[in-house]
């Protein structure tokens, strides 16, 4: 990184290249290269002191390897972005004061002056939330638009007189809505610089309960969700990595591979990012559900409460005399485990407790004792479990006794262990509830260890006080007989630890996107992660596949959620007007009552009908006049995807983007509310055109539509009538 020696700016506009306009810019990025020169320079410095630094134990050694990853983090944003950092400026009203430039992170002079202000930082909030009817200070505001290190554009927005003095791109919208047609990629575009007012006050929310964001398609939703994570962790010190961190939930893997640059964009590389069947480890190879009715049943929290009965069932002490131990000490044992702790790791607390109570040291090594501890507190796998409820009827009465005989019949199966979505929560409960069944032999060896650990310094303690003969040999004997010292000198990378399940949790914050489509069950994995019950809940009731027929505090309070808050977006910045007109009715006929925002954009094309038989022609006509962007082929599994053409289920598509997408025969998706809301999904991707081909039609006149559509210029905004 060098000094600026050429100029930021690279306009196109005579106007906004004026001298008098961009001058004090260019000074001011001239400071912060500078800056930033030194400041990559001191990181470096410290980030190679860090990782040199002798090797440390316990909390010393985490402290030092969340410091390195701390340093990486920030010099890599530093060496990503360079001078871009600066997303614009605000002047104050007092035109006497200086303007305050914002960037994706603070930067602060030599002398102690603030070149850049962290864009999540209160001081910072007008610089998004500024309105002419509450400009919050400013008497006008300048967003840059940087390509490859240069700023192709900027525009003004003026909420004083006084402001007009200094602003050359008085067109408040134009500039932000002709962003919004540009072509997409393979990741979520950097949407930073251009987030609205009514994005930002649900960004910056507090989070003492549970934020429930509703939103119809192309509101920004996930920019909400994505850059609420990054806010929240760094304005709330209770949500650090220490005090559990922050976990976003997707609705499938293309999503999170689309969005997984925004968070290390925003300099927030240490967010756990999951969909739900990551969080089992049967997950990957489980097939949906075939039968609605089991689906069914399976959804609802109370089969999630019925694995505490499976687990209970395998923890009732005998009722009889063994080894000279009655029913009552046995009980008074069982009554040891304590509270909350996992039933495999409660096992050493039980069986202690049992040989306490016999008081004969003897018993340890008695066989018949163990055997019949092993009976009444057995070690347990999650999956046998959850499989034994599936193939021993009079099992699964015990435990879900609310179940007809008829539904007990139907969740019976040949192969009990032939998972499937549905059985996630069951799953991910057992397992919470069992805990790992190798922690007590773990836990074993490791005490083992750490017994021939001290025994050994123990011998090496005694050379060294033997080896002492002068005066100074008291104050030794003092300091080696030390039990901090002694227990400082044992090896503890030789006792060996578990790698923790790094999305076990618990977590201080869960973010979930697509919210609407989780069921009850599926809510519970995500409240065993959260005890502190704080959530950002981001979905649209009307793109539930399988019907949302409550309100969100309803649903939400039936999975144990009572502390909701409800924010709305009602803006489609991302979908053109000509396509919401035609996916309007189509999401309406199922339910009349869905929220569908409004487009505040045009595309400049209608939506091409044709036939299937144009598929390929339609993609390749479109990828050759656009050596740019992306476009999805939905509901034909057999096209090839290729890197700028994806081909995708209706229902993976949900959460994404592209610049042209194609439905194929879309008819054929589904009836009912689960057909309509995935066409509806499907048809709102799209960013610039929409095609819809069927069976026997034949436009080519539409082709050629489409084709002459296909230079003209972006998209304009859509008047209020």
């Amino acid at each position: 990184m060098h000094p600026v020696t050429t100029p930021v700016f690279d306009l196109s506009t005579p106007a906004k290249a004026d001298p008098t306009l961009i001058t004090a810019d260019q000074r001011h990025f001239t400071a912060i290269a500078e800056r930033l020169e030194e400041v990559t320079a001191e990181i470096k410095g410290r980030l190679d002191e860090a990782r040199k630094a002798p090797g440390r134990i316990g909390q010393a050694a985490l402290d030092r390897d969340q410091e390195v990853r701390r340093l990486t983090a920030r010099l890599r944003t530093l060496r990503r972005y360079s001078l871009d950092l600066c997303l614009g400026r605000m002047d104050p009203e007092n035109p006497n004061e200086p303007p305050v430039y914002v960037g994706r992170l603070g930067l602060t002079g030599k002398d102690g002056g603030r070149l850049l202000l962290d864009w999540r930082s209160p001081a910072a909030e007008p610089f998004f939330g500024a309105t002419h009817a509450n400009p919050m200070g400013l008497r006008s505001r300048r967003r840059y638009r940087w390509i490859r290190g240069r700023i192709k554009d900027y525009w003004d927005e003026v909420f004083t007189a006084d402001g007009l003095k200094s602003s050359a791109a008085l067109d408040d919208q134009s500039a932000f809505i002709a962003s919004l047609g540009g072509d997409r990629s393979g990741r979520m575009r950097d949407v930073l610089g251009t987030i609205q007012a009514d994005q930002d006050a649900i960004i910056r929310a507090g989070c003492g309960g549970a934020l429930v964001v509703d939103g119809g398609p192309g509101t920004g939703k996930t920019v909400v969700a994505l850059h609420r994570t990054a806010y929240l962790l760094y304005a709330d010190p209770r949500l650090g990595h220490r005090r559990g961190g922050v976990l976003f939930v997707g609705p499938h893997q293309p999503y999170l591979a689309y969005v997984s640059d925004v968070l290390p964009s925003l300099g927030e590389e240490g967010v756990q990012t999951c969909t739900l069947r990551d969080l089992v480890a049967e997950g990957a190879e489980a097939r949906p559900e075939t039968d609605p009715e089991v689906a069914r049943l399976k959804a609802s929290a109370d089969m999630v409460k019925a694995i505490e009965a499976a687990v209970r069932f395998y923890e009732e002490p005998p009722t009889r005399e063994v080894s000279g131990l009655s029913a009552a000490d046995w009980a008074e044992a069982f009554e040891a485990a304590e509270l909350g702790t996992p039933h495999n790791e409660a096992r050493a607390q039980v069986w202690e407790e049992l040989l306490a109570i016999g008081g004969d040291p003897e018993l340890r090594r008695d066989r018949e004792l163990a055997a019949a501890f092993n009976r009444a507190w057995p070690v347990l796998e999650a999956a046998d479990v959850v499989g034994d409820l599936y193939s021993v009827p009079a099992y699964l009465r015990r435990c879900a006794p609310w179940l007809s005989a008829e539904e007990i019949r139907r969740l019976q199966r040949p192969d009990a262990q032939a998972w499937t979505i549905s059985d996630l929560p069951l799953l991910d409960a057992a397992r919470q509830r069992l805990g790992d069944p190798e922690s007590a032999r773990r836990q074993r060896r490791q005490d083992a260890t750490a017994r021939a650990e001290r025994e050994r310094m123990d011998r090496v303690v005694d050379d060294l006080i033997a080896s002492v003969d002068d005066e100074y040999g008291v104050g030794l004997v003092t300091m080696l007989r030390g039990e901090d010292f002694h227990e400082a000198l044992v090896d503890a990378a030789a006792l060996g630890r578990a790698d923790p399940d790094a999305l076990a949790g618990p977590f201080a914050h869960i973010v979930v996107d697509e919210a609407q489509e989780l069921t009850d069950a599926e809510w519970q994995m995500l409240l065993l992660r959260c005890p502190s019950r704080s959530f950002t809940i981001v979905g649209d009731r009307a793109q539930a596949r399988h019907g949302f027929t409550e309100s969100w505090r309803e649903r939400l309070a039936r999975c144990g959620l009572d502390r909701v808050e409800l924010a709305a977006l009602s803006i489609n910045y991302r979908t053109p007007a000509e396509i919401m007109a035609e996916a309007e009715p189509v999401i309406r006929a199922a339910l009349p009552d869905a929220n569908v925002p409004a487009s505040i954009r045009t595309g400049g094309a209608p939506v091409l009908h044709g036939a299937v038989a144009d598929l390929h022609a339609i993609v390749d006509g479109w990828l050759a006049e656009h050596p740019e962007g992306v476009a999805c082929v939905i509901g034909d599994p057999s096209y090839p995807g290729t890197e700028r053409v994806r081909s995708l289920s209706p229902e993976l598509s949900k959460g994404l983007e592209f610049d042209l997408v194609v439905l194929v025969e879309p008819e054929t998706f589904g009836a009912g509310i689960e057909g309509a809301v995935d066409r509806y999904v499907a048809m709102t991707r799209a960013t610039q055109r929409l095609a819809i081909l069927r069976p026997g039609e034949n436009d080519a006149s539409s082709r050629r539509k489409m084709k002459s559509h296909a230079t003209r210029s972006g998209p304009g905004v859509v008047s209020s009538a």
